[in-house]
């Protein structure tokens, strides 16, 4: 799938794909954080004919709904050929807010590894020990069913 990004000098960022059905589809992302989803008319591509502005909560719901399943979907086919592989999808507290992952010692502590970190209409995979986690983040975790459980402790500050 090729994604075109196209910055807007001022307000943001621009990302734009066609469908396998011939629809042009955007997501507008504002220097303020508000992301507008937009969906190009079929029959001319550079007109909008349906724009839905959605502030932080809503596009972190639609990111739940469609990003960080299908990598969980893909790590729960992997189970399948491998025995005792757990993934997991958990919520980073506000402890870690601002913090670095690295910080966290994850995987120095449990073993179990942070696969990718989902933000606001972003999957961020394989994240470096340096990436700043934020409050609302959802991270993939992989691992045993032991070190995620400690994984998930150590993120959700439970």
């Amino acid at each position: 799938m090729d994604v075109e990004q196209t910055a807007l000098p001022g307000i943001g960022l621009r990302h734009e794909f066609t469908t396998r059905a011939g629809r042009r589809i955007g997501v507008v992302s504002y220097r303020t954080g508000r992301r507008d989803l937009v969906i190009y008319d079929k029959a001319d591509p550079d007109r909008a004919c349906e724009t839905v502005k959605l502030n932080d909560e809503e596009a972190d719901a639609l990111v739940e709904l469609l990003g960080a399943p299908r990598i969980v979907q893909r790590l729960n086919d992997l189970h399948r050929e491998v025995e005792g592989l757990v993934s997991l999808q958990v919520p980073v507290s506000s402890r870690w807010h601002g913090k670095t992952m690295g910080s966290a010692q994850v995987r120095t502590l449990t073993g179990a590894s942070i696969v990718a970190v989902v933000r606001g209409g972003q999957v961020n995979t394989s994240p470096l020990p340096d990436f700043v986690l934020r409050e609302h983040d959802v991270a993939v975790l992989v691992g045993d069913l032991e070190s995620t459980e400690g994984a998930t402790q150590i993120l959700t500050g439970g």
